[in-house]
């Protein structure tokens, strides 16, 4: 039975506490639980104060067990978008090789902390999707290269040198154990999460493995073996005449660009660090489509040290004008984190909050939204970010401090913040006036659009992985999802 008493008028909650029990703070209206072990609030933390200025709060023990992942979400009372969310199992525990700077770790973190904060509780429907089919990933990818990816080891490699040189599978794309597989867990992800999406049974799909935006129709590039977001892209072209493409991260979405950039089916709108000598090379201003794609194609090139206000002024603007003009019927939003403050990779200011608020103001056009991750090298910025950022999803307000996990000690430095200081460590380079030129070149581009493509104006793409596929997939997704509800 559980153990309760209640204290009031207090700043704070040093209480003593039954040990193994889980603690209720009720304040405002507002109830948080705080877990407790071995008679202390947290091991090694300080314990936390009432949220509030109310200058009392009431403290109760509501559970003689301690749980790790004890619920921190705050209700909000307004409706919420059906979201769906989706995370391969053992997609956190593949490895590019020691020194490489791309943790797929950062998945494993960011799933720990949505768990610990209790979000799986406020989202609707949880997948561990199953993995892209061969036949899946060649709608887009080249039967060569993706032949190639299931049949290369680390053990093998040598003897297939030529062909690892063909498809750029050389320093950035290393060779790994399981690489295969770890390109079809992220890329089966993003696919279930654009079915979904098609059949209108989500608002909201997540997909945190999906993003990898370099990849090219027949090679690797930059980290990313296999191009999930033009997967995605080609399935939601199925139902929807109209996709919008939108990319934050801090590198170039040239991926996604490049398989897009002839169509006026798909607006691809990039922000992103450009030089002409930072990875990947492309991305200017002028660039903007060709053929029946002019003009479907927006580039928004920055410099380093861009700090929230201005980016959240260019990303807004920009946004809004291209929702405006293009008439989106679904969007795609690639979340990069490299583009935050002190990123391994990265020479951005942004802070978590400023990279969520991008988030929730595309969240706010009610469009059906694939949000996928991407960039960041950070892994601990990135779990932080990625957790924010489907708490804004879900429309729950969560704490700035971490709920207990067995990650504790990764996040010891930052004394276990949400939003630990990141922005003004590098020397902002932009300008107002820079800004503003980039807006009315955006500005004057969309003009050229002479109103929205429908459907009935160009070819839907070539129905490439079957319709009867896709009515199987769809069984297989309700029985998948009365099997969640029982």
């Amino acid at each position: 039975m559980a153990l309760e008493w209640t204290t009031a008028a207090t700043t704070d909650c040093h209480h003593q506490q039954p040990r193994n029990s889980s603690f209720s703070v009720t304040c405002g209206g507002i109830q948080l639980e705080e877990s407790v072990r071995n008679g202390s609030i947290l091991p090694g933390r300080p314990s936390r104060l009432c949220p509030t200025d109310h200058g009392a709060c009431e403290c109760t023990y509501i559970s003689s067990k301690f749980s790790a992942s004890t619920p921190l979400t705050v209700q909000q009372p307004h409706s919420r978008p059906i979201v769906s969310y989706y995370f391969p199992k053992g997609v956190g525990e593949q490895h590019y090789g020691e020194r490489h700077p791309m943790k797929p770790h950062r998945l494993t973190l960011t799933n720990t902390l949505v768990t610990g904060y209790g979000l799986d509780k406020q989202i609707h429907n949880i997948y561990n999707p199953r993995s892209a089919t061969q036949a899946e990933l060649e709608v887009y990818h080249d039967h060569d290269y993706i032949e190639f990816l299931s049949r290369v080891t680390p053990q093998n490699q040598a003897d297939m040198k030529h062909l690892i040189d063909t498809f750029n599978c050389v320093e950035d794309c290393p060779i790994f154990a399981d690489m295969y597989d770890f390109c079809r867990m992220y890329a089966g992800a993003s696919l279930a999460a654009a079915r979904k999406l098609c059949a209108g049974t989500t608002d909201i799909a997540i997909n945190w493995s999906g993003g990898l935006h370099h990849a090219k129709k027949g090679e690797a590039s930059g980290f990313c073996y296999v191009n999930d977001i033009v997967l995605a892209i080609l399935e939601l072209l199925r139902y929807h005449p109209r996709v919008l493409y939108i990319d934050i991260d801090i590198h170039h979405g040239d991926g996604v660009e490049f398989a897009f950039y002839h169509t006026n089916r798909v607006m691809t709108v990039s922000f992103h660090k450009y030089t002409g000598d930072f990875f990947p090379g492309t991305g200017k201003l002028d660039d903007n489509g060709a053929g029946l794609g002019k003009h479907f194609c927006l580039n928004v090139p920055l410099q380093d040290g861009i700090d929230d206000n201005m980016y959240l002024t260019i990303f807004k603007t920009v946004i809004e004008d291209t929702v405006t003009a293009f008439r989106p019927t679904a969007i795609v939003l690639q979340c990069g984190a490299d583009s935050l403050g002190c990123d391994r990779l990265g020479a951005f200011n942004l802070s978590i909050a400023a990279h969520g608020e991008c988030v929730n103001f595309v969240r706010k056009f009610g469009v059906p939204l694939l949000v996928v991750g991407g960039g960041g090298y950070t892994i601990k910025n990135v779990s932080r970010c990625w957790t924010y950022e489907t708490s804004v999803l879900v429309g729950a307000a969560i704490p700035d401090e971490l709920p207990v996990t067995i990650y504790d000690s990764f996040f010891r430095e930052s004394q276990w913040k949400l939003h630990p200081p990141l922005t003004g460590k590098v020397e902002n380079q932009n300008t107002v006036a820079s800004l503003q030129r980039i807006t009315t070149g955006i500005r004057n581009k969309l003009r050229y659009l002479q109103g929205a493509p429908s459907v009935a104006l160009q070819e839907i793409p070539p129905d490439l992985a079957g319709w009867l596929e896709d009515e199987s997939r769809t069984r297989e997704e309700k029985i998948e999802e009365k099997k969640l509800t029982k």
